[in-house]
């Protein structure tokens, strides 16, 4: 699934190439991603300009003209991929939801092939609700190591679940969870409210470095994942556990293990994370 790294790769793949569009119509192939009637989201988007285009969290926000926004969560397969012209032959992508043809010609595809991902047009208030009751950003200056650890200190849930929940952190999935949790030496089932000020202090920085080596990597491709330009996650090359059960850590030649919690499987070294 799309976390906060492929998100920015897409968001910042989109801005060079759409910003100053301007949308004769949305295309809904796929009404089921959509959040809100289809005849409701049409109407609204036609004339309307993109001023900007923005992330919080996994989500991916165009902002346009006129005080609104499409939101866009990706979902577990979904991608946003533009065209400078309708793309045709094998350039054209496989599972179209949703298509928004622009004045200049270009088109940008909301391409999903599971469709878990969601799309709708919101006014920016209706939207700020939203984003107040989602987790602070990982990555803003503002976040401390101390803020961090005030929050675990509130909640006795396993550490892993805990990052997945995007009330308590914005962006942080499953992948980087698991790869932040190691480069801390942190095991995945230790309850929140037991990690130390020091350890603590270890895993925000772990969770800094690993979503900006990720994002530097242009995120991470385990099937689906394709960034603006339709090119695969580098960062996948990179994990130390994520997916590497009965494979060597890179760190101490322990065989890294996976301990399934929470309808997840979490990866982990148990000589590098030693069990609560």
């Amino acid at each position: 699934m799309p976390e906060l790294p492929e998100a920015e790769t897409i968001v910042r793949g989109l801005r060079s190439r759409i910003v100053g569009e301007t949308i004769v119509r949305a295309e809904v192939l796929k009404a089921d991603i959509l959040r809100e009637p289809k005849h409701a989201f049409t109407r609204k988007l036609p004339g309307r300009t993109i001023v900007a285009v923005e992330r919080r969290a996994k989500n991916v926000l165009i902002r346009l003209d006129g005080d609104r926004l499409i939101a866009v969560n990706l979902g577990m397969t979904g991608g946003l991929l533009p065209f400078p012209r309708p793309p045709r032959g094998a350039a054209r992508p496989t599972h179209p939801a949703v298509r928004f043809r622009f004045v200049s010609g270009g088109v940008l595809v909301f391409d999903d092939t599971r469709r878990f991902g969601t799309v709708e047009c919101l006014t920016t208030e209706a939207w700020q609700s939203r984003s107040d009751r989602m987790g602070p950003e990982p990555l803003e200056d503002g976040y401390t190591a101390d803020h961090l650890h005030a929050a675990l200190a509130r909640s006795r849930s396993p550490i892993r679940s805990w990052l997945l929940d995007q009330r308590r952190v914005a962006g942080v999935g499953n992948i980087y969870a698991a790869e932040a949790l190691f480069l801390a030496g942190v095991h995945p089932t230790t309850p929140a409210r037991d990690i130390g000020g020091v350890e603590a202090t270890a895993l925000h920085g772990a969770i800094r470095s690993v979503l900006r080596e990720a994002i530097h990597a242009g995120g991470t491709t385990i099937r689906d994942y394709r960034n603006a330009e339709g090119d695969e996650g580098q960062y996948s090359q990179q994990l130390n556990v994520y997916g590497r059960e009965g494979e060597t850590c890179t760190r101490c030649q322990s065989l890294i293990e996976k301990v399934v919690f929470g309808n997840r499987s979490a990866f982990y070294c148990p000589r590098c994370q030693p069990a609560p």
